[in-house]
């Protein structure tokens, strides 16, 4: 166990997102996006399974021999804290841990339009956070729900697997529910959830068909639902939404989206130009009277235009995000364009922001 400890101590001494152990290799650590294998020797198989084991529950050991795969939060006891995931690979256990920031940061901190903190204050409508793995949703989610939670007498309830910011009542009085240990799956509570008298849902990730057309309907009867996808871009958010139902069911989900959706935040973290650390970068959609029209009559690849032209009204696209950044010499050219979305149209910002001045 003082193994993993080291390394956990380590992780947080060097701010590593991510701590991989993997058996017969070295530990490795993602820092500012890299992969960093660290000067040690290779991790056997009794130092991995003496030291995660020792974090679980006789519940938790008992769901990772049957599934071969187990999610979990743990906390330090200097209170840092970690949200893991074992595995198997090659017939010996591995895991990686997830390091949580101690402080949600504000939605001013992490850079995003003033007008996402209306957004979060609307009385009822969905707020979908997307993008790559490990490109900061939880965060983004977590700074959402801060700024009701900061402004707004309400009640809060999260469903999360695992739970991974802890929000402190402050104006409102959250309720912090984790699958598999407070409910059976994401599923499961969104059917429960409206009896809970919530006026904020967030979901921690819109995984199915059934989560998805609860967190609509949630929206639909009067919250509002802060949720996340992996999809890279708005307009293929509102796809994957669409085209995770049947085609006979489509139309009416068109429909109710069109009515619910309040916007789309799609992000990634890039390196910054200074070497210091990454920067978050939003696409941000919000659902005028255009695109809640082009939604409902299947037209979603004109949304493109509508980002393009309206910055006016807090939107803005990927590429344009991008190409804005890297004008303030915040991100490098060549960093920015490994990350565009589309280098074609990237370079077009990059020329406009150019002849602009």
């Amino acid at each position: 166990m003082t193994k993993l400890h080291d390394l956990i101590r380590a992780q947080i001494q060097y701010n590593a997102s991510d701590l991989i152990l993997k058996v017969n290799s070295p530990p490795i650590m993602r820092v500012d996006g890299d992969l960093k294998l660290l000067d040690l020797p290779p991790l056997n198989k009794v130092d991995i399974e003496t030291g995660l084991v020792e974090l679980l529950s006789k519940k938790q050991l008992e769901e990772y021999k049957k599934m071969f795969e187990l999610d979990f939060s743990y906390t330090t006891s200097t209170g840092e804290r970690f949200r893991i995931n074992l595995f198997k690979q090659k017939g010996n256990l591995g895991g990686v841990f997830r390091l949580i920031p101690s402080k949600i940061p504000t939605l001013d901190e992490i850079g995003f339009a003033a007008g996402l903190k209306e957004m979060t204050l609307r009385p009822r409508g969905l707020i979908v956070v997307t993008g790559p793995s490990g490109c900061g949703k939880s965060t983004t989610q977590a700074a959402l729900l801060d700024h009701r939670n900061t402004n707004d007498k309400c009640h809060i309830v999260t469903v999360e697997d695992p739970v991974e910011f802890i929000h402190k009542n402050k104006q409102a009085l959250v309720t912090q529910r984790e699958v598999g240990k407070d409910t059976h799956s994401f599923a499961n509570a969104l059917k429960f959830v409206l009896r809970q008298d919530p006026d904020v849902i967030l979901v921690g990730e819109m995984r199915d068909l059934e989560t998805i057309a609860l967190a609509i309907t949630a929206a639909e009867t009067g919250h509002t639902v802060i949720t996340t996808l992996h999809t890279a871009d708005s307009i293929s958010t509102i796809d994957r939404i669409i085209d995770v139902f049947p085609p006979h069911q489509q139309n009416q989900i068109r429909m109710q989206l069109s009515l619910n959706l309040l916007c789309v935040v799609s992000q990634n973290l890039l390196k910054r130009a200074d070497g210091k650390g990454r920067i978050a970068v939003a696409e941000i959609l919000i659902a005028t009277p255009a695109v809640r029209n082009l939604i409902r009559e299947a037209k979603t690849h004109q949304i493109s235009s509508i980002l393009q032209t309206s910055q006016q009204l807090g939107m803005i696209a990927f590429d344009a995000s991008l190409a804005s950044l890297v004008k303030k010499n915040v991100l490098a050219r060549e960093e920015a364009e490994s990350k565009s979305l589309n280098p074609d149209t990237f370079h077009k910002e990059m020329e406009q922001l150019s002849k602009s001045g």
